[in-house]
């Protein structure tokens, strides 16, 4: 129940990520890349820690496990950019949730691991919930399909990414995994950046604040938590389970935007809770 409890304490975090990048007016590639400095600079002591517990001196070929992994959640965080600019917001948000369906064969490709019979219904109860609050609002358009086919790179990065905490998991502490992780995916959205916005230049209070917020909530907690619970549970319970980020994300708008959810929204966080629960209770049995 514990790791649970924790899992869901770490979707809670990453759904803070929406609400703060709505609230900033900075460049998104600056976003991903200075959040993702901020989380491995406030985690380097915890890496060193880890290392000198182990009896282990820093070598490169440590990092060797992080590196393809940073470089798809780099490549996540600049093609959701693009894409959920290219498309309309209900196409955006409905793929990049569709990462449930692809887990499965990820996860059997680079891990061996075969999703089971209560994980598939916990999959079509999660994807039902999704699909309906997707669908609501979705639009087919020759204008749209360029930025919806990048949403769906983006969102295969992202199940790659989750997918390699799973192949790459060790008797070893989380943190020597992602702390070179995010400063590769870190440095790798700064260079793409560099093509887009001089970085150089004065940040206002408000966007230091969110950026800052953004490293620690959703980075530091949401994401470190993410690839600790693909370490240590099942692969599929995890991404059906990441399937509530928007139920919290939406209490959350309701509250600091005063934006009111519809009926297809509760009607949507009921079959995504009701898929998750059943994950939950029996994926183990």
């Amino acid at each position: 129940m514990f790791k649970v409890i924790r899992l869901i304490l770490g979707i809670f975090a990453c759904s803070t990520a929406v609400i703060m990048i709505k609230a900033s007016d900075e460049h998104p590639l600056l976003i991903a890349s200075y959040r993702l400095f901020i989380a491995a600079i406030i985690l380097t002591p915890i890496y060193l820690r880890e290392l000198k517990k182990n009896n282990e001196s820093f070598q490169i070929k440590m990092v060797t496990p992080s590196i393809i992994p940073g470089i798809f959640l780099g490549f996540h965080f600049i093609s959701w950019v693009f894409g959920a600019r290219m498309t309309f917001a209900a196409n955006a948000s409905l793929i990049v949730n569709l990462v449930p369906i692809v887990m499965p064969f990820l996860i059997f490709i680079l891990a061996g691991e075969r999703i089971n019979r209560y994980e598939i219904i916990g999959t079509v109860l999660g994807l039902a919930g999704i699909i309906m609050m997707g669908m609501n609002d979705f639009h087919i358009s020759r204008q749209s399909v360029n930025g919806d086919v990048i949403c769906f790179i983006s969102m295969l990065f992202f199940a790659f990414y989750l997918a390699l905490a799973r192949k790459n998991r060790k008797d070893q502490s989380v943190y020597l995994y992602i702390v070179p992780l995010y400063y590769i995916a870190g440095i790798f959205c700064f260079i793409i950046s560099l093509f887009f916005i001089n970085p150089i230049k004065i940040y206002s209070i408000k966007n230091i604040i969110y950026i800052l917020g953004l490293g620690i909530i959703p980075t530091v907690f949401g994401h470190s938590i993410l690839n600790k619970s693909m370490q240590t549970m099942r692969s599929q319970v995890v991404s059906i389970i990441n399937l509530g980020q928007f139920i919290f994300a939406g209490i959350m708008a309701f509250f600091i935007f005063q934006e009111a959810p519809g009926l297809i929204f509760y009607i949507s966080a009921f079959f995504v809770i009701s898929g998750s629960i059943m994950v939950i209770k029996l994926s183990d049995k």
